[in-house]
């Protein structure tokens, strides 16, 4: 079914748009979280999660694409469940991803952090931009879905010791792009926050 006729489902406030929602959708939701929390079912409570929020949210909201929306729901849920529980050191599928990303992306521990988040994700579009259309796709795969190095090797041909070296570049050039901007994370520390 396509997505403006579940959309649509939902604005009709009809319990269809769930089922088609879950049919088409729910594999690829599962395997964000799963990705993201490393526990199959916390990942499966985040996908009834984000389709309950699919519920509320639409009307007023009419998504042109669901897969991207659903997908950034999704992952906000889960990274919001990972942070919940991690104090409790219950996963660790997202500490490997954050802990490469550390040295590349500064975060700021003031009340400017959402001002600067949106300038770094304006920073960031701009560098994947410059990227080949396949370190593209294997650097969102890796940090923002969460796909682990291993899988991704499987996916793309690579060898593991090959991609995790191609990965090391990409974040290095990443730190090195974000270093020529404006710096307006000079005083940053480490990575915070997804």
């Amino acid at each position: 079914m396509e997505d403006q006729h579940i959309v649509e489902l939902y604005w009709q406030r009809s319990e269809e748009a769930i089922a088609q929602t879950q049919c088409k959708y729910g594999s690829f939701c599962l395997g964000i979280a799963a990705n993201l929390l490393g526990n199959g079912e916390d990942a499966k409570e985040c996908v009834n999660e984000t389709l309950f929020q699919a519920w509320n949210l639409i009307p007023p909201q009419r998504p042109e694409k669901l897969r991207p929306w659903l997908g950034r729901i999704v992952r906000n849920i889960s990274i919001s469940l990972w942070r919940k529980n991690h104090r409790q050191k219950r996963y660790n599928g997202l500490d490997q991803t954050l802990s490469e990303l550390e040295d590349s992306i500064p975060s700021s521990v003031d009340i400017q952090r959402e001002i600067e988040g949106a300038e770094l994700g304006e920073q960031i579009s701009r560098w994947l931009s410059r990227l080949s259309r396949e370190e593209r796709i294997l650097f969102v795969r890796r940090y923002w879905y969460g796909v682990s190095l291993g899988a991704l090797a499987e996916e793309s041909g690579f060898p593991a010791k090959k991609l995790a070296q191609k990965m090391y570049r990409l974040r290095q050039s990443l730190k090195s792009f974000l270093e020529k901007e404006d710096k307006p994370y000079e005083s940053c520390g480490e990575l915070g926050s997804v």
